[in-house]
């Protein structure tokens, strides 16, 4: 695997850029003085935006051989440690594990535009990977430092309102992921007095943000999207003295490049703290989530081991769904209870019994690692285009109960899924 990387990063480097570009890499991490830092830096930076894509893929070859940890100074430090397992060898150890270009990375990370430089490159390691074994250490020792420089502690919390810059509400509108904002109207009534988004923003990408959060405030745990975005008269804008609930109903990741870093988790626990001290009326704090894995999954999953009631529930949906292709919001609608029941007793069985399993819907394993409990299923909850065909219309509610996330984020690490008893009819029945 690594040999066939290192043939890459040497036919490349007959191309006279990129040997200059590598080379510029070994001469920063091996800079002693301060002042050439940072111009080594910039020409790393420059020579990263003007590579080809063919030779990015070699750039990456390139850190996965030449930038690598030396196998003999491992295993020496390694014998060292096993003969004596003091703090000192220790530390040699840990120093020679570690492979250069963190510090390559490091240094990269100082110069002006940085850090957006590494998180380009990151989005361009992860499309490598698609097709090319044997990055995965490289990958990783990306992760590693991104989480550490994109800690929570280091982010800045920040509200998104109407009268936030038009260039960052040209983002929001831009990487809405779960809803999207059709127009600057719909975004409006997104940021209404009875309405809330918060962002994540780091101080090396102003203006720029990492994740955010969008936010109804309402007086009961709605079943469906389409009355919280739709846009409405002023009238119709809540009183904000009434509210009894938070609605966490979309939640949208702005940088690929930090895809694997945990944001999203400390983003909801942080704006429900906010939240709570700006209005003390609010006792629940609950999500309207889509399901994006569960048609794809009613399509592969294999029945074997279930429960008869459940095989019966798909052959109803599957009988349903063979007489109504393309699946309308007429058809939803106009589906019996008996389709209605089986799509409710499906979706159940999906989240409890298979968010642990390969095909795991993902914004449920979000939300139940972070300690929320599945609380309602909601068929007919998404009528759009994109909620059609990813979850056959249904939505669920995932109550987060500040006052016990870590014992149910404990159970769902133990493989248990905390449910209400709304959801458990629907396993008994």
């Amino acid at each position: 695997m690594l040999t066939k990387l290192w043939a890459m990063a040497r036919r490349a480097k007959e191309d006279g850029g990129f040997s200059a570009m590598v080379e510029a890499c070994h001469k920063l991490i091996s800079e002693k003085g301060q002042a050439n830092l940072y111009a080594l830096a910039a020409e790393v930076i420059d020579a990263w935006h003007g590579l080809k894509s063919h030779k990015k893929e070699a750039f990456f070859a390139a850190l996965a051989t030449e930038f690598a940890p030396s196998p003999d100074a491992v295993a020496s430090a390694s014998k060292a440690y096993l003969s004596e397992p003091s703090p000192q060898n220790l530390a040699v150890l840990a120093d020679a594990t570690e492979a250069p270009r963190q510090e390559l990375f490091r240094r990269i990370n100082r110069a002006e535009g940085g850090t957006a430089t590494l998180l380009d490159m990151r989005v361009a390691l992860m499309d490598c990977m698609k097709t090319r074994d044997g990055l995965e250490a490289v990958n990783a020792d990306f992760l590693h430092l991104l989480s550490s420089w994109f800690n929570p502690g280091f982010l800045h919390f920040e509200p998104v309102s109407w009268d936030s810059s038009a260039a960052l509400l040209e983002k929001i509108i831009e990487h809405e992921a779960v809803h999207a904002i059709d127009s600057w109207d719909h975004l409006r009534r997104r940021l209404e007095a009875d309405r809330r988004c918060y962002a994540f923003f780091h101080p090396q990408l102003p203006g720029e943000p990492l994740i955010f959060v969008e936010v109804a405030l309402t007086d009961h745990i709605p079943d469906a999207i389409a009355p919280l975005i739709a846009p409405r008269a002023p009238e119709e804008v809540m009183d904000l003295k009434k509210p009894t609930a938070a609605i966490f109903y979309s939640i949208s990741n702005c940088q690929p490049g930090l895809r694997g870093v945990s944001l999203g988790n400390f983003l909801i626990k942080r704006v429900a703290q906010h939240l709570g001290q700006e209005l003390p009326s609010l006792k629940t704090y609950c999500t309207l989530s889509p399901v994006p894995g569960f048609a794809r999954w009613l399509g592969k999953a294999d029945t074997k081991g279930w429960p008869d009631a459940v095989v019966s529930a798909k052959a109803t949906v599957e009988r349903w769904l063979a007489d109504h292709q393309p699946l309308t919001a007429a058809a939803v609608q106009a589906a019996g209870v008996h389709v209605h029941d089986a799509l409710h007793k499906l979706t159940a069985h999906y989240l409890v019994k298979g968010s642990h399993a390969s095909m795991a819907d993902p914004v449920a394993r979000f939300h139940l690692d972070n300690g929320a409990r599945l609380e309602r299923i909601n068929v007919g909850g998404d009528l759009s285009k994109n909620g059609l065909k990813q979850s056959l219309s249904v939505m669920v509610n995932y109550l987060y109960d500040l006052s016990d996330v870590e014992t149910r984020h404990q159970d769902f690490v133990e493989r248990r899924v905390s449910h209400s008893r709304d959801v458990k009819k629907w396993l008994k029945a």
